[in-house]
Parts: structure tokens; C-alpha cells; sequence
């Protein structure tokens, strides 16, 4: 006996899920950083004169080469998006790379003010900071926590933006593996792979008595024209949360440096 045999597989991609699940998440940060927001709304109202007077020490320049720098990853990281979905892998590559560097380079600037307050003596529950009014108190409280939690997020975001480098340069390709636990239905036959026309485009030795195990795996490497937004949802996922992060301290600049 000669036969082929069909087998049918189809990988299962729920992009509009995975939109959704993320927009769900910033949705929590956003809730997140907003309770903050509302927080230091409340206490600056208290106390205006001590908040103006504590924003005066921190550096406006370190504060607006910090801004100049997401504002910017948030542009590369936009144009690495569109050109992976022109099929333009090599400089989406470029801008994601860009991208990454300019969120090292807020971790550094952010280091280096942190830094010199530590040096000052401003740090939480540090004695000279404990000497000062109460209002100046409750900003640099509000100044770490909130920065800091938005650090770690930069932190994260450079980490995820490197896994979707590694991803990108090694994709766009599409594999999934079929291992069949039922040997003897192939037994005498032969199995065959065919694309959506109907078209052969692969076909096993015939499966006889020798053979102890069936494992196929399929890799298809897209061509430049079939690169689409579907294939590199989880690019556009990390776009958005890095944009959400860039506009988290786009409110955080103004409330800590401007409102001298």
C-alpha cells in the first residue's frame, strides 16, 4: 500500500486578543500613576510655597535632555512599526536599536540626578531631609516614588524592546512542529504538505515498519511584499507601552521642574 495522507494545521493567532489584553494593562498603569498624579494634586495645594521652593533644586537642563530623549525614542520607535510593515526589516532594526539606546540614555541621566541628591544628603528618611519643612518633605517623597516607579518602567521597557530586537531579527517566519502520537494510522503511507491552491510542496519518505516516531516541522520565512502589521503584533504591543511610558513623564516633567 502507497498512499498520502492529508493532514491539516492550522496555527492559531489571536492578534485582537493580544490588542486588547494590552490596552487592558495600560489601562492599570494608567490608573496607576493617575492615583498618584491625584495624590500630589492634593498635597501641592497644601503646601504651594514649599513644593515651589523644593523644584527649585532639582536641574531643569538633566529634567529637559531627559524629555528631549523619550520624545525622540517615541518617534523611533513609531518609525521601526511602520517600517516593519513596509517590509523594511533592516531599518526597523535600525530605529528599534536607536530606540533602545535613547531609553539607556534616560537610565543614565536619571542615575546621575539620583545621584547627586544622595550626595546632598536628599534621599527618604535621610536626616538632612527630615530638617526640612514639611511640604518639602512630601515633594521629594512624592519626587522618588513617582520618578522611580517610572524608572522602572523605562527599565522594563528597554528590556522588552531588546527580546522584540532579538524576535525581529530573526523573524518574520512562521513555525509550528506536528508530532503524531498515533503511528499506526501512517503506517504504508506517505504524508504530504500542501499550500493553499492545493499546490505539493513537500512529501514524505513512505512511513513503514521501521519507522518509531513522526515529528514534522514546518518553517515558512515571509518574503518582503507578505511582511504584514499581523505578523509583528507583539512589536506593536511593546510600541504602545513604551509610548505610554514616554507620556507618563511627559506629566511628570512639568509637575517636578516647571513649576518653578
Amino acid at each position: 500500500m502507497n498512499q498520502t495522507v492529508t493532514i491539516a494545521v492550522e496555527k492559531h493567532r489571536d492578534y485582537i486578543g493580544s490588542k486588547i489584553g494590552m490596552w487592558l494593562f495600560l489601562f492599570t498603569e494608567i490608573l496607576l500613576f493617575g492615583g498618584m498624579f491625584l495624590i500630589y494634586s492634593v498635597y501641592r495645594s497644601v503646601h504651594p510655597y514649599d513644593f515651589h521652593n523644593a523644584a527649585r533644586e532639582l536641574s531643569l537642563i538633566i529634567g529637559t535632555i531627559n524629555t528631549l530623549v523619550l520624545l525622540t525614542s517615541s518617534l523611533t520607535m513609531a518609525l521601526s512599526i511602520s517600517a516593519i510593515q513596509k517590509g523594511n526589516k533592516k531599518l526597523s532594526i535600525i530605529f528599534l536599536i536607536l530606540t533602545i539606546i535613547l531609553g539607556i540614555i534616560f537610565l543614565v541621566n536619571k542615575y546621575f540626578e539620583w545621584d547627586a541628591k544622595f550626595q546632598h544628603g536628599i534621599y527618604p528618611d535621610s536626616p538632612g531631609l527630615l530638617k526640612r519643612k514639611e511640604g518639602e518633605i512630601l515633594f521629594y517623597g512624592l519626587y522618588f516614588v513617582m520618578t522611580g516607579l517610572h524608572g522602572l518602567h523605562v527599565f522594563a521597557g528597554v528590556i522588552l524592546l531588546s527580546i522584540m530586537l532579538i524576535a525581529v531579527i530573526k523573524k518574520p517566519y512562521t513555525e509550528f512542529s506536528l508530532r503524531s502520537p498515533h503511528l499506526e494510522l501512517f503506517r504504508g503511507s506517505r504524508l504530504a504538505a500542501y499550500d493553499k491552491n492545493r499546490r505539493e510542496f513537500w512529501k514524505s519518505e513512505l512511513i513503514d515498519d521501521y519507522v518509531k516516531e513522526i515529528i514534522v516541522t514546518f518553517k515558512y520565512i515571509l518574503t518582503k511584499e507578505k511582511v504584514n502589521k499581523a505578523d509583528f503584533v507583539q512589536l506593536e504591543n511593546s510600541g504602545l507601552y513604551w509610548h505610554l511610558v514616554d507620556i507618563i513623564w511627559i506629566f511628570l516633567f512639568p509637575l517636578f521642574y516647571l513649576i518653578t
